[in-house]
């Protein structure tokens, strides 16, 4: 089995910004540990553009996905429609929880084409969601 998690814009700098929100610890490092605790070969992807988010998605020929779409999950008709268009399953994902900060954040344009949402978690949504897929 073949996972990728993929992280949208601003995720590159997980460590260092907002660590009262998102904690001090950067996704690289987070990812190295979590590796060798499914036995999926897990793959990862982050760019700040969206094009870029869309392009990889199409692309990917594996089994899921697990996505932090960081601001666009509140602002891309474009990465909606592209997930709608998958054939593997996508979990959508956020370290903090979205819904109890700025009001403009309560609103998902990914959540409905998902086939499901884990936040507020921390890091830990992204081993969560990785857990659907495990047999």
């Amino acid at each position: 089995m073949k996972l990728a998690i993929v992280n949208g814009p601003n995720l590159n700098l997980l460590g260092q910004r907002e660590q009262s929100v998102y904690g001090n610890r950067s996704m690289e490092n987070y990812f190295e540990e979590i590796q060798g605790l499914f036995t999926a070969e897990l793959l990862y992807f982050q760019s700040n553009v969206e094009g870029e988010l869309i392009n990889y998605l199409q692309g990917f020929s594996g089994d899921g996905v697990v996505l932090n779409a960081g601001g666009y999950t509140h602002t891309s008709v474009a990465l909606r429609d592209c997930i709608a268009a998958l054939s593997i399953p996508v979990i959508e994902v956020h370290i903090s929880n979205v819904a109890a900060r700025e009001s403009f954040r309560h609103e998902s344009l990914l959540t409905p084409v998902c086939r499901g949402l884990i936040m507020g978690f921390g890091f830990e949504s992204y081993a969560l969601a990785l857990r659907f897929f495990e047999p």
